[in-house]
């Protein structure tokens, strides 16, 4: 029996028994891609540390947190890609629709709410070049956790849009073997998604960086905007696309202006019992580098299934990705040769 079926015409989503109060409270949590770019940013900058000298050594972890942004998955249908709510058949073999969900989880702009828990760790960082600090080695490990809730609002029967919100929060290596701890900048985006016949999926919206830190040592300091877009091709055990924006400081007080690209191509095959191998290395480029050593180029893949908790569709993945290419600061590269990505994302599919 088909997994996914076209959701009742006058509703965007119904979700799964949770409590009259958190559903109604949901449209709100989307509207936080909205409500956020009205409300200023109130963090108090903090003393610079005693090894930040000139802006000749300044340097930046954001593509590893920014890039986090393109994150591919969250909600799809087979075998097309008209956009309709995701949604589970009652009676439905187990096995049928955890592999449904696994289609479902993986195209980043669809009508399925989820929210993705997510986990980088990239050990054998290094806090700073040596230029800077002669005692520090490749020897600390950065660690990211995204929380990056994606809600899908149906404007019409020809237009739904899909709102994603990243929330990181960090734990950046320092001087002396010290870490800091922080909520990092949150970076909103919208994605207006028009209903297409076919195995295409298109959105295009813009994307927001927002100077949310809660340390001024992990942030630029300036909001940034610009354009990104998503293309999401589905047929048979087959996912794959790519996202990519681009964004430029406008605003905010940092002494440094923002200009950054990232690309995220995904590809997914779909095995049976919810079961699939998964790719989606983050391509991060810092126009503002100089002699084009900005860029970020892992390679990688891993492994994911989805499965039910009691009641609750949970998709989980964990992938490995090498950095074959690591931007320069000071002649040197910070960051670690191995990512690793650890995933769970609770779906909340329609009733059926």
């Amino acid at each position: 029996m088909a997994s996914f079926k076209k959701g009742i015409k006058d509703r965007v989503f119904s979700l799964p028994p949770m409590g009259p109060l958190f559903r109604q409270s949901l449209p709100f949590i989307g509207l936080l891609s909205f409500a956020v770019l009205l409300v200023p940013s109130a963090v108090e900058a903090q003393e610079p540390s005693e090894f930040l000298v000139d802006e000749t050594v300044e340097f930046d972890f954001t593509p590893l947190v920014l890039g986090e942004l393109a994150q591919a998955p969250s909600g799809s249908q087979e075998p097309g890609t008209d956009n309709q709510p995701v949604t589970v058949t009652p009676g439905e073999s187990a096995s049928a629709e955890d592999a449904s969900l696994a289609k479902a989880a993986q195209n980043p702009i669809a009508s399925l709410i989820s929210l993705p828990i997510q986990w980088n760790s990239t050990p054998g960082s290094q806090w700073a070049p040596n230029v800077l600090d002669p005692d520090a080695k490749h020897n600390q490990t950065q660690n990211v956790v995204n929380v990056q809730p994606v809600i899908p609002f149906k404007v019409s029967e020809g237009l739904t849009l899909v709102t994603r919100t990243i929330v990181p929060f960090i734990s950046q290596p320092w001087a002396r073997g010290s870490n800091i701890q922080a909520m990092g900048d949150i970076n909103p985006s919208v994605f207006f998604v028009p209903t297409l016949k076919g195995n295409f999926t298109v959105g295009v919206g813009p994307t927001l960086i927002i100077p949310s830190a809660t340390d001024s040592r992990l942030a630029s300091g300036r909001w940034s905007a610009g354009p990104t877009g998503v293309l999401v091709y589905s047929k048979g055990k087959v996912v794959a696309g790519g996202l990519i924006n681009n964004v430029w400081s406008f605003a905010g007080g940092g002494k440094k202006d923002v200009n950054k690209m990232l690309i995220q191509p995904f590809l997914n095959y779909n095995l049976p019992k919810g079961w699939y191998l998964t790719s989606s290395p983050i391509i991060t480029a810092n126009w503002m580098n100089e002699d084009n050593k900005g860029w970020t180029v892992p390679i990688g893949a891993g492994v994911g299934r989805v499965f039910k908790l009691g009641t609750q569709p949970i998709n989980t993945s964990l992938s490995a990705y090498y950095n074959l290419v690591k931007p320069e600061i000071a002649g040197e590269t910070l960051a670690g040769d191995w990512t690793f990505r650890l995933q769970a994302q609770f779906l909340f599919p329609t009733g059926g």
